[in-house]
């Protein structure tokens, strides 16, 4: 899998096939396994992404549809490259307006050098977060995907953290299934939502980005409470929805762009929350040790070390985790008051999506769709 190449003459920050490249290389392999371990461990993903399909149906009432996309098992590299390409493809265009827009503000274009020197160096920063980030993913449904959604299974990580919490292989490799497949039926069955999650991303990052020296200034003005965002403690289980910090941007943010990526972040929540309540309530009969790999699982989360806690805070990983936690919560407290089929009118359209205030009060939400 490749990632897109800037063309030559290209006017864009990045180059996302070098990105890939470098997250590649960077990215650890994952734990020691034989040939034949590898060759079963890819042969069950495969074989679970399937067996997931029935129960995520008959426990979410909704259908993936014909068009959900294909189900792939890759590497850390292969995860990494994938996602650079979706990444260029959503952002490319982007990057190429703000980089027009600073040049008609100042009257004269970026020197070509500049831009290059700028993409090898944006590719190796983009190409380390990659390379972080692909020692952390399970799985993914990738919704940028340029020629559609599609699953992504990160066979060493599942292979990792089956190991360290001494997780049932069958069954953690299927539990991590059912969570991916919600993600592909909700997509799947709800065609909308696909092309209305980019517009909100790219429309976005338009905005952060159309004025990058007041960006910059913000980001220096609260580089002052850094120590603070460093030092206050993560959100615990009881903690209000939405409390978590997104980390370094909340650093460069306007209230507007806030509160739209508050916006955006209590729909991410409801896709997490609903994934994480269909693959627990599939149940024993399909999860023989669902209860005991959601109790390992869940202490994990809370039991990393101090250095990957600084790091998952300055890029909003806590933010990320908070939304499994915020969107559960929402998810239940719904389905309690009105059935999985009234929950299920949050997916009517883009009217119908919980706002951030109502991912906090369920019955707000109860209250303006059901009356």
């Amino acid at each position: 899998m490749t990632a897109t190449t800037s063309p030559p003459g290209s006017r864009s920050l990045v180059d996302w096939a070098a990105a890939g490249d470098a997250a590649a290389a960077l990215a650890p392999p994952g734990p020691p396994l034989t040939r034949e371990e590898i060759a079963d461990l890819v042969a069950e993903l495969r074989e679970c992404a399937g067996l997931a399909v029935d129960p995520v149906a008959e426990t979410a009432e909704l259908e993936a549809g014909a068009d959900a996309g294909e189900v792939l098992v890759v590497d850390r590299a292969g995860w990494a490259r994938a996602n650079a390409r979706s990444f260029g493809h959503l952002m490319d265009p982007v990057l190429r307006r703000a980089v027009q827009e600073q040049e008609r503000k100042k009257g004269r274009g970026v020197p070509d050098p500049v831009l290059r020197v700028s993409r090898v160096l944006n590719a190796a920063e983009t190409g380390g977060l990659l390379a972080f980030m692909a020692t952390k993913v399970l799985g993914q449904y990738d919704v940028l995907a340029p020629d559609g959604g599609r699953l992504l299974l990160v066979a060493p990580n599942v292979a990792h953290v089956e190991q360290e919490i001494g997780a049932v292989p069958s069954d953690f490799r299927l539990w991590v299934c059912l969570h991916e497949e919600t993600h592909r039926v909700q997509f799947g069955a709800n065609p909308w939502l696909a092309s209305w999650f980019r517009e909100q991303v790219v429309a976005l990052l338009d905005d952060l980005l159309a004025d990058p020296t007041s960006s910059v200034e913000r980001l220096l003005e609260g580089l002052g409470r850094l120590p603070d965002l460093l030092r206050a403690p993560a959100p615990g289980p009881g903690a209000p929805a939405g409390s978590a910090s997104s980390g370094l941007l909340d650093l460069v943010q306007t209230p507007e762009q806030k509160e739209r990526l508050d916006a955006l972040t209590a729909v991410m929540s409801l896709l997490e929350g609903h994934a994480d309540v269909v693959m627990d309530e599939v149940g024993p009969a399909v999860v023989p040790t669902v209860a005991q790999i959601r109790s390992r699982f869940d202490a994990r989360r809370r039991g990393t070390g101090p250095v990957d806690r600084v790091v998952r805070r300055l890029l909003g990983l806590e933010a990320k985790a908070a939304q499994y936690r915020d969107g559960a919560r929402f998810v239940r407290a719904v389905t309690d008051r009105v059935g999985t089929g009234g929950f299920n009118a949050v997916w009517g359209g883009p009217e119908a999506l919980p706002s951030a205030a109502e991912l906090r009060e369920p019955s707000a939400w109860v209250a303006r769709v059901h009356g």
